[in-house]
């Protein structure tokens, strides 16, 4: 499906991005990146720096192309998310309508909008059915009604075109190499890998009680191809399926890096479990492969050999 197609991935600088924009280049297909940083870094791609906030910016970079994957999102910590909601949800509900809109203006043959796992509201197995008969998250509410907006107006399109070109993934908590590792706004699994290279002591917020669903960027790269390529209109959550402790994610990267924990319990833990049903996933003929285990130590793996860039996206972002 994807040889010698047009194909542009917004966010392609990114964790997900990366991975999807080699497998895509890797099928034949002529890879488009469109990303606010300034250099990707990327071989084999044309490149335009644009900021998808802007609607004429959407439409410039949809001229011409047969696929869009729009990954452009925010990623940010609880504290981020408590302390800064306008940041998330703001742009996001910006660069989602303006994709989108410039997308089926331009009359794309397939666009993949990845949404959150955001969008659910707290419950022991999160199904995709289940959301639009409850709220977000209060954990998650600015950043997930941002994201449920996304998935409406993809619905929108269906009702008032009569057809539906567009596929909506799920994924649960994404991590891998070229993850970012900000203190100030780190996700969980690159938040413990950088406190326990650089402290004596790893320190982790909570009692690690937390269940959570973790995915590598490589298996949500390979989902969204899948969907697409079979032209799944259902949303489809990305996960694996399996509930995973936050101690036992603090316990993998210290015993990695030969470190003790020590445990914040005064700290917020956000919600208590949040674990995918991947039925329907499994019932399309996609299921991920790389364990929690084998990702961490990749993506810490990873971390060490790249101290360097690490560090200089950091300082870039601290100068902002």
């Amino acid at each position: 499906m994807f040889k010698d197609k047009r194909i542009l991935v917004t966010g392609g600088h990114g964790m997900i991005g990366r991975e999807l924009v080699k497998m895509l280049l890797d099928r034949g297909a002529i890879v488009t990146v469109a990303d606010i940083s300034e250099n990707t870094n990327l071989e084999g791609v044309a490149y335009k720096q644009v900021n998808l906030c802007y609607f004429d910016q959407c439409m410039e970079v949809c001229e011409g192309q047969d696929i869009i994957f729009n990954l452009v999102g925010i990623k940010g910590s609880p504290k981020m998310c408590a302390e800064q909601p306008a940041d998330f949800m703001v742009p996001m509900l910006q660069f989602n309508t303006n994709m989108m809109e410039a997308a089926m203006k331009h009359d794309v043959e397939w666009y993949l909008y990845t949404s959150s796992v955001g969008v659910y509201k707290p419950a022991e197995v999160l199904r995709e059915d289940d959301v639009w008969t409850t709220f977000p998250s209060p954990n998650d509410r600015f950043a997930g009604w941002a994201k449920r907006i996304g998935e409406l107006q993809a619905e929108a399109y269906a009702i008032q075109h009569g057809k539906s070109n567009i596929s909506i993934v799920r994924p649960a908590n994404v991590y891998g190499k070229n993850d970012n590792f900000n203190p100030a706004n780190a996700m969980v699994i690159p938040s413990l890998i950088r406190k326990a290279h650089e402290n004596d002591v790893l320190e982790v917020w909570g009692d690690g009680s937390a269940i959570r669903d973790f995915i590598h960027a490589k298996d949500v790269a390979l989902g969204m191809l899948h969907v697409v390529e079979n032209k799944i209109t259902k949303p489809v959550n990305l996960g694996s399926g399996d509930g995973i402790s936050i101690k036992t994610i603090a316990e993998i990267v210290a015993q990695r890096f030969g470190k003790q924990i020590k445990w914040l319990t005064d700290k917020p833990t956000g919600d208590a479990r949040r674990v995918f049903d991947m039925s329907r996933a499994y019932d399309c003929g996609f299921k991920p492969s790389v364990s929690v285990e084998e990702g961490i130590n990749d993506t810490i793996d990873w971390f060490l050999d790249n101290k360097d860039l690490i560090d200089k996206r950091y300082n870039a972002f601290t100068k902002q």
